[in-house]
């Protein structure tokens, strides 16, 4: 087992739950089972067979079942078990056995491949545990679910529960209980998981360990919290009004909005204290996060110190590069910030693709104190790098950068400001667990003459007059003297153009698997060639193209120089056009919501009306159209966000991953559960305000001791780039 699923103790087992139970309900007679449905039967063996496979490894057991009904034989059933090592010694001629699987024709005949079954006593009827919900494990090829059910039920029938103390005190679980339904303590609420009597009682118990989960989550949270006040002092970076901060304010051509004058407001007080800020940034695509970053750096620099911005990839670095400098204007010319009463200092790029010239002289300058404003990503806080007095670290695109990570890095540079942006709003449940250990500052307001992105979905499968409106909005658009963007789920095509059949509208209509989705490569040959879009100047942009190529494409687009830019999410962030008014996402349903919507920022950036057309080649009724929908319903951030997280599950919101489904929560599932973390932390503040170690409650405290102890070692995040 330790193996197969990495289980190297009884709690490690008993905390792997089934992922689903199946309720047996009436038995259903072999002549009458339906074909591909799920179905359980009691009958007796009539032959075993085994034979190897011919085109692979391994062996199959055949096993021909009857009706076992009042002694007499009803109709058979053949069934298949690959590899079937338990079938093969337990199913033997006579024996009788409960059988639960999903059914399929073969050869024209009814069967069942690999169903799970449970071997009955001499009794007449199944006995009441028989009949009781099967659990159904996440198992492995060599490991099958009923013999993960086996270790279970030993291990339950050998635990002394006396000696177990349950982690979740009594008031909490009666609160609990109180306001949703009567929740199991920690004994039965593993039986009840582990062998229901009922589904019901499963679900419950399902509940209670989600109860579970989030007060660890909550008591880890809290004490990261107080530790993070109680960490080295930091240096206090007053905002001067004769700095350089005062002067980019001065040489805006805009008003700032209502929201990004209150977040400057709160995170200037945050930086001119001894006492280390740590703040997430949360605010809708285009509603200026950066330049309130921005104003937050100059003001780190004024005081002397340097301000380090992290964004996840080297694309993303150097587009808020270039986007910085052009907004400091002449404040920054060829990379140095200037003031008229204090020190020059540099605007500094450090990525892994520079030249070792170009990376020596970056951290030359970021090592003497040079450079006051440096970009890169995360790789800047590895050992590698050495900072003359780093005062503020920016992480960009928060949900890349997890809890431990965030920890890591305080714990590596001790006294140092934080400030975290997310660009996708956060549902405050996400908030409560994933942020718990930040203040929250929102930004709920974009700026003045920002207009809503008119969004359709075209459905390509309704016929190829969909997509060709698509280039015929595209050509209007141009023709009016606008831009446009192209997205493309890959750079390279999958398949060669002689592999499928095309048509005038420049797409390969009849590949519709995600591997033959649109590639940046092949689009950006096709579209000239589509009649309405012929002598359009287009362009490509990825990252697998060298910085300086990007840098030159993404220029002449800024420039106008570019009618049609086809890309990859390269252009998620950074990337500010005003005269792009058109954006095309082909096969769209290979992204996520959030990154659509992140896309979908890209435009409407003028005073021009805009519009996303999201073209996918899914059939109708797919389940991938309906975030699509989602999508084109709503400008709401914090609908999509909500829509997005159910879609995709939460991540691992305390690891290194914020992202999927490879969640180290077992149950908890930070929407559908939203009250209970309210509940739990609401009782940790209260809990800790009068016993900060929780020492009543030692079985908790140990637990959160435990989390902690497991993800001491995050210093190895720093060094990823």
């Amino acid at each position: 087992m330790q193996e197969q699923l990495k289980i190297t103790t009884t709690g490690e087992l008993l905390e792997h739950f089934p992922r689903r139970w199946v309720e047996l309900g009436e038995l259903t007679p072999i002549h009458q089972l339906p074909v591909g449905e799920q179905v359980t039967i009691v009958a007796r063996v009539v032959s075993t067979t085994k034979r190897r496979m011919q085109s692979r490894r391994g062996f199959l057991v055949d096993v021909v079942v009857s009706d076992d009904i009042d002694g007499h034989s009803g109709g058979t059933l053949s069934m298949a078990f690959f590899n079937g090592y338990d079938a093969d010694r337990r199913l033997s001629s006579g024996t009788r056995a409960m059988f639960h699987g999903k059914t399929a024709l073969y050869r024209g005949a009814l069967t069942l491949n690999n169903p799970d079954f449970t071997v009955l006593d001499a009794a007449e009827n199944p006995s009441d545990q028989d009949l009781s919900p099967i659990p159904v494990y996440p198992a492995t090829a060599k490991l099958a679910s009923w013999t993960i059910r086996t270790c279970v039920d030993t291990v339950l029938d050998a635990i002394n529960w006396d000696a177990v103390e349950d982690p979740i005190p009594d008031d909490l679980l009666r609160e609990a209980s109180d306001s949703l339904e009567p929740l199991p303590g920690l004994d039965q609420a593993l039986r009840d998981i582990h062998r229901p009597r009922q589904v019901s009682d499963a679900y419950r118990a399902k509940t209670r360990f989600a109860l579970h989960e989030a007060l660890i989550l909550q008591g880890v949270l809290s004490q990261r919290r107080e530790r993070n006040a109680t960490r080295s002092a930091s240096t206090p970076y007053p905002r001067r009004e004769d700095g350089m901060a005062a002067l980019l304010d001065d040489r805006l051509p805009f008003t700032l909005t209502e929201g990004q004058t209150a977040a400057g407001t709160a995170i200037s007080k945050g930086l001119d204290s001894t006492q280390p800020m740590s703040r997430l940034l949360q605010g809708e695509v285009g509603s200026g996060k950066t330049l309130v970053a921005l104003r937050a750096m100059a003001q780190v620099a004024d005081g002397g110190g340097q301000a380090a911005l992290i964004a996840p990839t080297e694309v993303l670095a150097a587009q808020h590069y270039r986007s910085i400098v052009s907004t400091l204007d002449v404040l920054a010319t060829a990379g140095q910030l200037t003031s008229w009463t204090g020190p020059a200092t540099d605007v500094v790029l450090l990525t892994g693709s520079m030249s070792t010239q170009a990376r020596h002289e970056a951290m030359l300058k970021i090592a003497s104190g040079q450079a006051g404003i440096v970009i890169g990503t995360h790789a800047l806080l590895s050992d590698r790098v050495s900072f003359a007095q780093l005062g503020l670290v920016v992480i960009d695109e928060q949900h890349r950068f997890g809890v431990d990570q965030r920890e890591a890095l305080r714990q590596s540079n001790p006294g140092t400001h934080l400030l975290v942006m997310s660009a996708t709003p956060i549902p405050r449940s996400v908030a409560m667990t994933v942020f718990g250990d930040l203040d929250v500052t929102v930004l709920d307001a974009l700026p003045s003459g920002r207009k809503p992105v008119a969004t359709h979905v075209a459905r390509m499968e309704h016929g190829p007059r969909i997509i060709g409106r698509v280039w015929e909005i595209i050509a209007e658009q141009i023709q009016a003297g606008h831009q446009a963007f192209v997205v493309c789920p890959k750079i390279t095509p999958g398949l060669s153009a002689t592999d499928a059949n095309t048509d005038s509208s420049g797409l390969r209509l009849s590949l519709t698997a995600p591997e033959h989705a649109a590639a940046v490569e092949d689009m950006v040959e096709r579209i000239p060639q589509i009649p309405v879009l012929q002598g359009t100047r287009v362009a490509a942009l990825h990252g697998q193209l060298d910085q300086p190529t990007q840098d030159e494409v993404m220029g002449r687009f800024v420039r106008g120089e570019i009618d049609i830019l086809v890309a990859t999410t390269v252009i998620e962030v950074g990337v500010d056009v005003p005269n792009a008014t058109v954006m095309a996402v082909l096969d769209a349903d290979a992204f996520g919501l959030s990154t659509l919507h992140q896309l979908r920022g890209r435009v409407g950036r003028g005073q021009a009306p805009a519009v996303c057309l999201l073209a996918t080649r899914l059939p109708d009724g797919h389940t991938a159209l309906d975030r699509l929908d989602v999508l084109a319903e709503t400008q709401d951030g914090m609908r999509i966000a909500e829509a997005d997280v159910m879609a995709r599950g939460e991540g691992d919101v305390l690891g290194s991953s914020q992202h999927g489904f490879g969640s180290r929560l077992l149950v908890l599932k930070v929407l559908r559960h939203a009250s209970l973390i309210q509940l739990c932390a609401a009782w940790i503040t209260k809990a800790r305000e009068h016993d900060p170690q929780l020492q009543a409650y030692p079985a908790l405290a140990g637990e959160i001791a435990a989390w902690e102890a497991a993800h001491e070692a995050t210093s190895g995040y720093l060094e990823k780039t």
